[in-house]
């Protein structure tokens, strides 16, 4: 299957074997699911393993062309048919022929453009804006949609007759918060290719950050996890992964004493790590708090909220006193590494 469908728990890998099952039919597809969870990806694969793989895989997001464009969108229009309408176009329907069209976020679709839609689907026929000649097409059709269509239907808001006929074969995609054993798989593949991207050179993901990633609830799925992925490469200032700090508070609303422990030890870990690497040094060009992000003050109150004793030493270099402790630079960071 695709290289980007990622995914070992049992609900995905449900939707994986179903779209085995439906890619050699023609019948038209609903894939529904929250935002961000891959519906396009799942559309994709569902073209890429049928027998029309060979033709045209062609996309259209319904709700992000205003209204009056988009039936000329869909269908096409002749010359003249409108201001600026200078030449014949083509419409996503007849750019479809013989392949397939996805429809992302048909719920959106107009209410005036459903009839035509309804036609379209079960005849394969239309006509172009401005036109009385209809154009016959080969197109299976795969829609997606992050609402609950029976809603709209029971709030007039959108048709039965669409909505049964849109709904032959529906796939429902799981949030990423239900497939938490696949987040492991998803950051590292998500390290290694935005790594190659952004010329890094990350080799390494630590326990207590992958832990931080599978505690959260991800509202925005698998779309939230790549930019957050990126976002970590960014300011990781080494080879290994580091989460940042102005992040973590971020990353669950109300976590559990479990989790709330892995967050209060991934940034001291993470302060304790920069401390060494600036020897101690917290303010300036080269300090501490500069590499963070954050204004000396802040650094301070963070490290003496958790645990990480701020004392001077006449030295510019870390040492290890008794114990489990180290001192460092102008300001030792006392905690264990």
């Amino acid at each position: 299957m695709d290289e980007e469908i990622i995914g070992l728990s049992p609900r995905f890998q449900q939707v994986l074997a179903l779209v085995r099952m439906i890619a050699k039919s023609d019948s038209v597809t609903l894939i529904q699911g929250e935002t961000g969870t891959g519906k396009e990806v799942i559309a994709s694969a569902i073209h890429n393993q049928s027998s029309r793989r060979q033709g045209p895989f062609v996309k259209l997001n319904c709700a992000a062309i205003p209204g009056p464009l988009l039936e000329s969108e869909l269908f096409g229009h002749e010359r003249g048919a409108f201001t600026g309408a200078c030449v014949q176009t083509k419409g996503r329907f007849q750019m479809a022929d013989r392949g397939t069209l996805f429809l992302d976020e048909i719920g959106d679709l107009p209410l005036e453009l459903q009839p035509k839609m309804l036609r379209a689907l079960q005849e394969q026929e239309f006509e172009r804006l401005g036109s009385s000649q209809t154009i016959r097409v080969n197109v299976r059709v795969v829609a997606a949609t992050n609402q609950d269509l029976s809603k709209l239907v029971a709030n007039k808001q959108f048709r039965a007759d669409l909505y049964y006929r849109l709904n032959v074969i529906p796939i429902n995609l799981p949030p990423l918060r239900e497939r938490v054993q696949d987040i492991p798989l998803l950051v590292e593949y998500f390290v290694k290719k935005l790594s190659a991207r952004l010329n890094r050179s990350i080799d390494l993901i630590p326990g207590e950050v992958m832990e931080v990633l599978k505690a959260h609830d991800w509202p925005g799925n698998i779309r939230e996890l790549q930019n957050f992925i990126e976002r970590a490469v960014v300011f990781s200032p080494e080879s290994v992964l580091r989460l940042p700090l102005t992040d973590l508070k971020l990353m669950t609303k109300q976590p559990s004493a479990a989790a709330s422990r892995t967050l209060a030890d991934a940034e001291r870990d993470h302060i304790l790590d920069v401390l060494k690497q600036t020897d101690g040094l917290i303010g300036g060009l080269g300090g501490a708090a500069n590499r963070l992000g954050l204004p000396r003050t802040t650094l301070v109150y963070k490290m003496h909220k958790l645990g990480i004793e701020a004392r001077r030493s006449h030295r510019s270099r870390l040492v290890q006193p008794a114990g489990d402790c180290i001192a460092a630079g102008r300001f030792g960071a006392v905690g264990s590494l």
